[in-house]
């Protein structure tokens, strides 16, 4: 990401709204392609799923090897989209920040916003979400955020076999049907996607 070197080099000041509103382009963008492939990957997997619906147990650990792959792709798209998102936020946090620099120099943020590490202060501004604030607001939150701490964590991974062949087996026993099982893995995934 270009401007995202460009500031690790330099200081907010020499960063121009007109480079922040192009990145901030260039990002939807991404994120709406992303969005795109991680939908057209759920569909695929729906549809995988539904042939392995009454098919034998050699079709099935064919579709379910297809699933988990699909699951890695998806896994990795989201991680791509997530880590877009975080760019997203933060260049449109930062032209908010340039919008408002006359006002935050007199209150004091700026001179906070200047003397943070460039990596500390990305990591402030993806935490934040000024878009829409008042000003008073916003620098709560920019002063709220410098306290904040982060955490992530990964989730382990392979269970999805299993789960996929419990779920065609309550399918064929008629003890769900297959939207039913569907969502339960989906809902299931959404929660361990969010977490990866």
């Amino acid at each position: 990401m270009k401007i995202l070197d460009k500031f690790r080099k330099n200081p907010i000041e020499k960063l121009s709204i007109r480079e922040l509103q192009e990145e901030e382009i260039r990002l939807r963008n991404r994120l709406e392609r992303g969005k795109k492939e991680i939908n057209n990957i759920e569909k695929k997997k729906k549809q995988l799923f539904q042939e392995g619906v009454g098919a034998d147990i050699l079709k099935k650990k064919m579709l379910a090897q297809e699933i988990k792959s699909l699951d890695l792709e998806q896994k990795l798209k989201l991680k791509d989209f997530t880590t877009a998102q975080r760019q997203y936020t933060f260049v449109k946090n930062l032209i908010i920040i340039k919008k408002y620099e006359k006002e935050l120099r007199k209150v004091g943020i700026w001179n906070k916003l200047t003397k943070v590490e460039p990596e500390q202060l990305e990591n402030v501004l993806v935490k934040v979400t000024l878009d829409g604030k008042e000003f008073d607001e916003m620098v709560n939150n920019l002063n709220r955020v410098f306290e904040m701490e982060i955490a992530e964590f990964e989730t382990a991974e392979d269970q999805t076999e299993r789960e996929l062949m419990e779920a065609w087996a309550k399918v064929e026993a008629g003890e769900a049907d297959s939207e039913e099982a569907l969502t339960k893995i989906k809902e299931k995934e959404s929660k361990e996607l969010e977490e990866f």
